[in-house]
């Protein structure tokens, strides 16, 4: 019958790739929460992301099955890469919480769709992009921080050489991705230029994870590799508040009040900034960090909150809109 399928179908069935930046943002919210003591409200924002990275990975595998010509064009775009990091980020939550068996199961799904999405969206890229090209970067970084994360937990040697070798070339792809990215968007962008210091965060907590994945396991580097690897870290958490820092300005100087589903990619790299500097401040013994790191995360929190009201809003308009009247 035509009344089964119901507005909320439709308004779902059109939302764009990149809102599962939402999936992200509140993952990485629920890491900063569970790092700073909040365990309820962490336990609160780690259900709500399982429960969007089902609804996603449901749609992922129907659009896969029964629309494969628009599955193919939306994993051309750096945004179908969320796919990726949302799935690392729910496998982080998870594994701080204890449960090394689930985030193993997703680092291995999530290690099987980036060669895949990351080939298609490279072979698709135009001269000058918007802050979603990032995402090559950020979902590269995202199977480092997982994969070192494992490493400390469950101990193979070789998943946290293989998380090194990702945390190299995430810094290589975010250079790439850098020479491809229009700095116009800084002003202009309705939301997705924050990835640009997002993905630097992301890498420097893969940093902090590969130090502390040594601090468990001390034969896994040696001490030159272990001095390289700390200068780097705070060297791209560094870059990272300079991002962040000229990112808020933007947003003081070109104001964009409207919400848009891009919004979500600004609180991601928000909330990844905040927990890139608890976890520096923490693998690297950097104590007077943590303050700074827990102000970030409730700016994170904030902005997530705002963010969360106006996907509210602008989904019941969107729903009533499709109403038959």
């Amino acid at each position: 019958m035509p009344a089964a399928v119901s507005p909320l179908r439709t308004w779902w069935a059109q939302r764009p790739p990149a809102a599962g930046a939402a999936v992200m943002a509140t993952g990485i919210i629920s890491v900063g929460l569970h790092l700073t003591g909040y365990e309820t409200l962490s336990r609160i924002a780690l259900a709500l992301t399982s429960a969007g990275w089902l609804a996603l990975a449901a749609d992922f595998v129907v659009r896969l099955v029964r629309e494969r010509e628009r599955w193919v064009e939306e994993a051309g775009t750096p945004a179908g890469l969320t796919a990726v990091a949302a799935t690392t980020v729910l496998g982080t939550g998870l594994s701080a919480l204890g449960w090394q068996g689930l985030a193993e199961a997703l680092l291995a799904l999530s290690a099987v769709l980036w060669p895949v999405l990351l080939l298609n969206v490279m072979r698709h890229w135009k001269h000058r992009m918007t802050g979603v090209v990032f995402l090559v970067c950020v979902a590269t970084q995202g199977l480092a921080v997982l994969g070192a994360t494992l490493a400390a937990a469950v101990g193979p040697e070789w998943l946290a050489h293989t998380a090194l070798v990702l945390f190299w070339l995430g810094i290589a792809l975010y250079g790439v991705a850098l020479a491809h990215f229009d700095l116009r968007e800084v002003a202009r962008s309705a939301g997705d230029h924050w990835v640009a210091g997002g993905a630097l965060a992301i890498s420097a907590l893969g940093g902090a994870k590969l130090i502390a994945a040594h601090h468990v396991n001390p034969y896994l580097w040696n001490n030159d590799d272990q001095g390289v690897l700390r200068a780097v870290t705070v060297a791209l958490l560094v870059l990272n508040l300079a991002w962040y820092c000229v990112l808020a300005v933007a947003e003081l100087v070109w104001r964009r009040p409207q919400y848009d589903v891009r919004r979500w990619a600004s609180v991601f790299p928000m909330g990844m900034t905040a927990v890139a500097t608890l976890a520096v401040a923490t693998a690297l013994d950097i104590p007077w960090l943590k303050g700074p790191g827990q102000v970030l995360l409730w700016i994170a929190v904030a902005a997530w909150l705002a963010v969360a009201a106006g996907a509210v809003r602008s989904s019941a308009v969107a729903v009533r809109s499709r109403a038959p009247r």
